[in-house]
């Protein structure tokens, strides 16, 4: 089981062993800010009323989920909030904060005739399986998803990541229960991924305008 923040594992599960994001960057982005604001709401720093979104804590030390908690306070809903969100360097947040903990390590490389360009790798291959140990079990039925989990595997069906899980299963049957897993979580699981989800499908339309 990991010990990171939600948005954290999806960061690791949205990219390859040598850093290389495997989902556009910005349905990423959406998808990164979706998993920080479900961590918040299912701790209960932040909640959602009739009037949009609360703010109920302090600061908690983390870059994304502070400035989501910045954002709450201004009473938003959660589809605005994403969308503000998702604009801002949530992703290079994420990856600053990786780096701190050790997970993510800045190497630099050059090619013959090409300057020098910087990769974000792993430190150690276990944290990614650790990231997504606890969808694979979701699926595999091997243990009960609890809300986090069932987020976790509403997000990576959403940004189509099921290839990072490994499992032998025909891509379509796994996002299907992927879904399954999120949809039958309760409150505010479901209708997070349901916001991330129509927000990650604008975000796709829009490249291509």
């Amino acid at each position: 089981m990991s010990s990171l923040p939600l948005h954290q594992d999806l960061y690791l599960i949205a990219h390859d062993q040598a850093g290389k994001p495997l989902v556009h960057a910005s349905s990423l982005a959406v998808g990164l800010a979706g998993a920080a604001l479900l961590d918040l709401l299912l701790a209960g720093h932040v909640k959602v009323g009739s009037a949009g979104l609360t703010a109920e804590g302090q600061a908690i030390g983390d870059a994304v989920a502070d400035g989501l908690l910045a954002m709450a306070a201004a009473g938003p809903d959660p589809r605005s909030l994403l969308k503000q969100a998702s604009m801002g360097d949530v992703y290079g947040r994420v990856r600053e904060g990786l780096l701190g903990s050790g997970v993510l390590v800045r190497v630099s490389r050059r090619r013959m005739g090409m300057l020098p360009y910087t990769r974000y790798e792993l430190a150690d291959i276990a944290s990614i399986v650790r990231a997504s140990s606890g969808v694979r079990s979701a699926v595999e039925g091997w243990k009960t998803p609890d809300a986090r989990c069932a987020g976790l595997c509403g997000l990576v069906a959403v940004l189509r990541l099921e290839s990072q899980l490994y499992l032998d299963q025909p891509a379509a049957r796994l996002v299907t229960r992927l879904r399954e897993i999120a949809a039958a979580a309760a409150p505010p699981v479901g209708r997070l991924v349901e916001t991330v989800d129509t927000l990650v499908g604008e975000a796709a339309v829009a490249v291509y305008r």
